[in-house]
């Protein structure tokens, strides 16, 4: 063979190569290329879940959050309702304290209306002490300055001697059942 053909076979082979050399680097960059393109997706990935799981812990804090108001709401519930048993009993049981007040307001002179004020005024005793345990309490009221919260204004006097805005008189006995107003107390109030 001549040095000509020899040389162009050479620059053949050369080139074929220098081809091949071109295809294996950009293969091997396109599969650098698909590795980070496959690396970024699983970042991704990752970046989702992490996402997902935050949600989740914030809603997982919020639902124990509301559970743990529920319990306290119940609780407190049942507190007042041991609290406050006695108050549907109490008020209506306080017209029956009224009218015993009334009996032991009447002045008796003989022997057995003497007795039977007695017996009244031991009935009215144990009344008051049996509601004080439950606690039932007297709302003061004369010479009190008023509160609209604990009474009931249902008529105005003037009586110069007094401030305004004093209760002059109490009509009506008012009562609380520990710090619950049960029935306000009806009273006249200095102008």
């Amino acid at each position: 063979m001549s040095e000509t053909t020899e040389n162009k076979q050479q620059e053949v082979t050369e080139e074929v190569t220098e081809q091949t050399n071109e295809e294996v680097t950009n293969n091997t960059e396109n599969e650098q290329q698909t590795e980070l393109t496959v690396e970024e997706q699983l970042n991704l990935k990752i970046a989702e879940l992490e996402t997902k799981l935050q949600e989740e812990e914030n809603r997982f804090l919020r639902l124990r959050a509301d559970f743990d108001n529920m319990r306290r709401r119940n609780q407190l519930d049942r507190e007042a309702s041991e609290k406050y048993r006695a108050q549907k009993l109490l008020t209506d049981l306080l017209p029956v304290l009224d009218n015993l007040e009334r009996a032991l307001q009447v002045e008796v002179s003989s022997d057995d209306a003497v007795s039977l004020y007695k017996g009244i005024e031991m009935v009215y005793k144990t009344f008051i002490e049996a509601a004080k345990q439950e606690g039932l309490e007297v709302i003061p009221a004369e010479g009190e300055a008023f509160d609209p919260t604990v009474h009931q204004a249902v008529m105005q006097e003037n009586d110069s001697e007094k401030e305004s805005g004093i209760v002059i008189r109490e009509l009506q006995k008012g009562y609380k059942l520990k710090d619950r107003v049960l029935r306000p107390s009806m009273v006249s109030v200095n102008e």
